[in-house]
């Protein structure tokens, strides 16, 4: 006989906002502050600002695995702490957050993490399973068009290349450092929306397509899914793939109006300890 749990009622403050998250919207919002009026060390400020911004929507993306799993039947989501938007509540927040962050850093990329832990046995449609799976990085594209929205209408700037091969600040040229540090944090919305939704196993996008599977499929799915991050994190940083990867995610940006040029400043004036 298997003993399913019944959960009777969500505890009061499950859909709070944790301490945690709220000190990380505290910071986002100061060093974007900081960065706009160039207080301080100004490349400083672009870093807390890109990492607390990509930290931000690491918690987003897994909050959106967690409510929609809430409303699909899993309601113990809230009992784990998944639905106050807590990172450190996550199944692992070295993969989800540190190693997330690390390649921010090195790699200028939106690389996807671990995930929060929804039990499937809740879910009674193949549908709502998948909508589970692709809840996470659909919030990574609604992120990047939001941060898209000023460069596309044209109020934050442009960097582009003049025939002669210099170049040219269009638009709008105050506070460079800023919409620098928007256009490079839209650009890891790009890459993280991609990416996630790579049908590769251990990635969301590999999770959407699996409940259409038959159970012989799902279950050498499931062996491979591991090493699917693992192979992935290898592809894109020692073979070609990678920079056809960067060239689809570039034109993606372009189309939403983030010039590279631009994305690049901002992601040099993060790396303050290079001194480039």
């Amino acid at each position: 006989m298997t003993y399913e749990p019944v959960y009777t009622r969500t505890p009061r403050n499950a859909f709070v906002p944790s301490p945690v998250f709220v000190g990380i919207v505290a910071v986002f919002g100061v060093s974007g502050w900081m960065t706009w009026t160039g207080f301080g060390n100004v490349r400083v400020d672009v870093f807390l600002f890109i990492i607390t911004g990509w930290l931000l929507s690491l918690c987003l993306h897994e909050y959106a695995h967690a409510i929609i799993g809430y409303f699909s039947g899993d309601k113990s989501v809230a009992d784990r702490g998944y639905l106050r938007l807590n990172p450190l509540k996550y199944t692992s927040p070295l993969l989800s957050i540190v190693l997330p962050v690390i390649v921010v850093i090195l790699g200028g990329i939106g690389l996807p993490g671990g995930a929060v832990w929804i039990d499937h046995q809740h879910i009674r449609s193949r549908v709502k399973d998948s909508l589970i799976s692709a809840a996470g990085p659909l919030t990574n594209v609604v992120l990047a068009l939001v941060m898209a929205v000023p460069f596309w209408i044209g109020v934050g700037p442009k960097i582009v290349s003049t025939v002669s091969g210099e170049y040219q600040l269009t638009g709008q040229t105050a506070h460079l450092e800023f919409w620098s540090a928007l256009a490079a944090l839209a650009f890891l919305q790009i890459t993280a929306s991609v990416l996630n939704f790579l049908p590769i196993p251990g990635l969301d996008g590999g999770s959407i397509i699996a409940p259409w599977m038959s159970p012989a499929y799902q279950r050498a799915w499931n062996l491979f899914a591991p090493y699917g991050f693992i192979l992935l994190f290898l592809a894109l940083w020692q073979t070609s793939l990678g920079q056809y990867f960067f060239d689809v995610v570039f034109w993606l940006g372009e189309r939403l109006g983030l010039s590279e040029a631009l994305i690049q400043v901002g992601l040099q004036l993060m790396r303050f300890w290079s001194g480039s």
